[in-house]
């Protein structure tokens, strides 16, 4: 497809343009502008619409604080600053999953500074968020099974009942989402909470995904539930309870699609998380 049949605005000026990936929340472009600019261009697609504009709104309303800058939107099209090659994931394989834990949480505190204008409206509160997790223990309930997802939706309920810190969030923290370049190491990709900062660190326990060694790893989670509740200078059991209330809310979605694969994954995470928990 050459660049004047692919829907960009006009008003871009994109001069030449290279699909980078084609996933279910859209295709995105590494292209160069007129002036010899490097940028990316993310076209959503229907499933994760409402999830990307949400995102798209907390890279307006931050402006590059600590995540990469939105440059124009055009209907379900982005463009934005190109945030760099290296993710999280890469430093991770060179540098040890201790350093890459280290900076992401110096990330966390970058895009989580307080800002003059208000968050966004279409923030999506945690309540809703968590409406999968808690639809799924409602129907384990109903029909008497046995399950982690009861343990998890009480969990989840008490911690939003008392929530504590609450501002904008990422809500998809991970290690292929913090990606390094010019100006250092950016998020991309937010889905737009706005609730407790602890729930921002809970995904980062799953990832990277395809790590088993990493991720179910009890001493490697009390590691790095210290490293982020001296960041978020909350507690430990705090995080820990984010973190396996938020396994429990992945696995809900994977079991949702039909995808027993990973929401086997996602349970064993959480129940390692679990077991930290209990000696907390």
């Amino acid at each position: 497809m050459t660049i004047e049949q692919l829907p960009f605005p006009g008003e871009w000026q994109i001069e030449s343009a290279a699909l980078l990936a084609d996933t279910i929340v859209g295709r995105v472009y590494d292209v160069t502008l007129a002036g010899g600019e490097n940028a990316v261009v993310k076209h959503l697609k229907p499933k994760a619409l409402e999830d990307s504009l949400r995102g798209a709104d907390f890279l307006t309303w931050r402006d590059g604080v600590g995540c990469v800058k939105l440059l124009a939107r055009s209907g379900t099209m982005l463009l934005m600053e190109h945030a760099g090659k290296t993710t999280l994931r890469d430093h991770l394989l060179s540098h040890g999953d201790r350093d890459a834990t280290r900076i992401a949480a110096n990330v966390l505190l970058d895009y989580h500074r307080p800002s003059d204008s208000p968050p966004p409206a279409s923030l999506q509160p945690l309540s809703r968020y968590f409406a999968s997790l808690f639809a799924k223990a409602e129907r384990d309930r109903r029909d008497s099974r046995a399950g982690p997802y009861a343990a998890a939706a009480t969990i989840a309920e008490a911690l939003l009942a008392d929530q504590r810190d609450i501002r904008p969030l990422h809500g998809d923290l991970h290690h292929e989402n913090i990606m390094h370049g010019p100006r250092g190491w950016l998020i991309i990709d937010p889905v737009g909470l706005i609730g407790d900062a602890a729930l921002d660190v809970a995904n980062m326990f799953s990832n990277p995904l395809d790590r088993f060694d990493l991720t179910r790893d009890e001493e490697r989670i009390a590691d790095m539930t210290e490293v982020f509740a001296k960041t978020l200078a909350r507690d430990v059991r705090t995080i820990l309870r984010y973190a396996f209330a938020y396994g429990c809310l992945s696995a809900a979605w994977h079991d949702e699609d039909g995808n027993a694969e990973d929401r086997d994954n996602e349970l064993a995470v959480a129940a390692a998380i679990r077991n930290v928990l209990r000696q907390a």
